[in-house]
This record gives structure tokens, C-alpha cells and sequence, in this order.
């Protein structure tokens, strides 16, 4: 007589059971699972104690299931089809729904950091279908939080409401200036009060208020008010310090690449003015593997950049 004892049965006996019920016998079951014989006799046994009834009972050199156990194989059938079921929803799902990955990105990132990280990825084999799309912070933040994008690079500061940030860094804006100006024959920090109110900047008048940046309020209504260019983003700012000859304030990114160009230079300032940059998702528990392999990615190119990672401007 069998006793039930303590524990759980577990999949390998259930599997041990099913594959003897199958095939008929100990011997085919072991050969099927890639086991021996003993450990197919051990999985039953412990299944029959987890039970408290036999299984399997002796006839001639074989065995015979008893009721018991054909009874109790037709629930063990109905568990592994539905087993079955979950394997091919979850190909479903690989096919369906990964492979894709939707990341809405302000402006400067879309030039300065995501190409190369998709760069990067596309040198691994990677395959992952990437949409991208170009949009301001706001815009980007709704977007996530209704799931249109799986992924949002975001400026301005945290909290975004409705959505779960999975990396935060600042950095401090510089001073974009056009070669042959008078404030570029020094690379001293630049000292904002002293120039507020008698050089024309490039702004972003009251569509990026300049407080947002840490400005004060004060030296803020001084360049407003002397200001004869307002832009909506930060690389129109930079490309206009070119065209027109009038410095501007950038994020270091920005001010890098196009230093690079030539054209212009830079000078650190001496207010500090933040520059917030932020990587988002909708929950974590949303993120596919290839979302998770790009927020990876991201944030750990901008953590090997020289600007965060050192402190450098370029």
C-alpha cells in the first residue's frame, strides 16, 4: 500500500509517467528521454508515492498500467496539451510581436548617439526592425505612456509622469560661438551676466523658457529681451549660430558635433545651467527583449561618453 507523502510532484515524473504510458514500457521511456532505466523506475516511484496508488504492476517481462494509472494518464494528456498550446503561443508571440522596436528621440540624439548605437547593433547581427521618430520631450512622454513608442530620449527634468524612467544623467550647457566673434577669442568660462545685456544670443523664447534650463529669472528677461532669434530645438539654435553669426546656448552634444564642423567654437559657462537627458519606457514589464536591448545600449553609450563619463565638453 502507498502512503501520499510531503512535496510536489514535479514535471520529470509527470513526463517519466506520460512517456512510459506512451511507448509501454521502461526501457522505451529511458531511451526516448536520453536516460537510463533506473532513473525512469526512480521518477515513477517517487510519482506512485506522491499518489498514494500504483501505477505500473508486473506482467511476464513487462508491465501493465493499472485503472489507476490510465485514469490519472488522461489528466496528465489534457496538463501536456495545454503545455503543447503554451509553446505555440509563445512562437506566436516571437513572431508577432518582437523583432520591432519603436523609439521616439528629441532632435540631438537622433545625430549624436542613436545612429551609432544602431551601428553597433547592426554589427552584432542584429535584425531588430528600429522605427524612430523625432519628436519633443512632451510629445515623446505621451507617446510612451500610451505605448506608441517603446522607447522614448528625453530632455527636461524628471518626474515624467506616467511612465518609468530607466536612465537619468545631466550635463551643463555651453556657449556655441561663431568663429570671429568677440566672445571667442577666449576659452575662459563664460561669465552670462557679463554679456546679458549687451550681446544677442539665439533663445528659445517662450517656447523652452530659459528658467528651464536654471537660469535665473532675471538674466533670463535680460537675453530675452535682446534677443532677435527664438527657435523650437536646440540643433536649429546651433545651426543658426553658423548661418548668422550669433552665439547660443547648447547642450554639449550639440556643441560638439558641430565644433567639429568647424565654423564655430566653444566655451564652457560659468552659470550652471543643466542639461537633463533621460531614457523611458512605459513599464519594464512592457519591454520585449530586442526594447531591453537597445535601452542597454543607449545607456551605455552614454555612459562611455567622454562628456558624462569625464566631465569632458569634447
Amino acid at each position: 500500500m502507498f502512503w501520499p507523502c510531503e512535496g510536489e510532484m514535479n514535471f520529470r515524473q509527470l513526463k517519466a509517467f506520460d512517456t512510459v504510458m506512451r511507448l509501454g514500457s521502461i526501457t522505451g521511456a529511458a531511451k526516448e528521454m536520453r536516460v537510463s532505466q533506473p532513473s525512469v523506475s526512480r521518477l515513477i516511484h517517487e510519482l506512485e508515492s506522491r499518489l498514494g496508488f500504483t501505477l505500473f504492476v508486473r506482467r511476464g517481462r513487462g508491465i501493465v498500467a493499472t485503472l489507476e494509472a490510465r485514469r490519472f494518464h488522461q489528466a496528465v494528456e489534457s496538463a501536456f496539451l495545454n503545455i503543447e498550446r503554451l509553446d505555440d503561443l509563445a512562437a506566436a508571440i516571437r513572431k508577432t510581436a518582437v523583432g520591432k522596436v519603436s523609439v521616439g528621440v528629441i532632435p540631438t540624439f537622433t545625430m549624436s548617439l542613436l545612429p551609432d548605437v544602431l551601428g553597433q547593433l547592426r554589427e552584432q547581427k542584429d535584425d531588430t526592425h528600429t522605427t524612430v521618430f523625432i519628436r519633443n520631450t512632451p510629445a515623446i512622454v505621451d507617446s510612451v505612456r500610451l505605448q506608441q513608442f517603446d522607447l522614448g530620449i528625453v530632455s527636461r527634468s524628471p518626474p515624467y509622469e506616467g511612465v518609468q524612467g530607466l536612465y537619468q544623467t545631466e550635463v551643463e550647457y555651453v556657449a556655441l560661438i561663431p568663429e570671429g566673434h568677440s566672445l571667442a577669442a577666449s576659452q575662459a568660462r563664460l561669465n552670462l551676466e557679463d554679456v546679458a545685456g549687451t550681446e544677442e544670443f539665439v533663445t528659445f523664447g517662450n517656447i523652452y523658457p530659459l528658467e528651464m534650463q536654471g537660469m535665473d529669472q532675471a538674466l533670463a528677461a535680460k537675453f530675452q529681451k535682446n534677443a532677435r532669434y527664438s527657435v523650437a530645438n536646440i540643433l536649429a539654435a546651433a545651426m543658426l549660430v553658423r548661418a548668422v553669426g550669433v552665439p547660443a546656448l547648447v547642450d554639449p552634444f550639440s556643441a560638439r558635433m558641430f565644433a567639429a564642423a568647424g565654423g564655430v567654437t566653444v566655451r564652457p559657462v560659468q552659470q550652471k545651467l543643466t542639461y537633463h537627458i533621460g531614457i523611458i519606457t512605459r513599464g519594464v514589464e512592457f519591454m520585449t527583449r530586442e526594447t531591453r536591448q537597445l535601452a542597454d545600449a543607449m545607456i551605455g553609450a552614454l555612459e562611455a561618453d567622454p562628456i558624462i563619463r569625464d566631465g569632458n565638453q569634447f
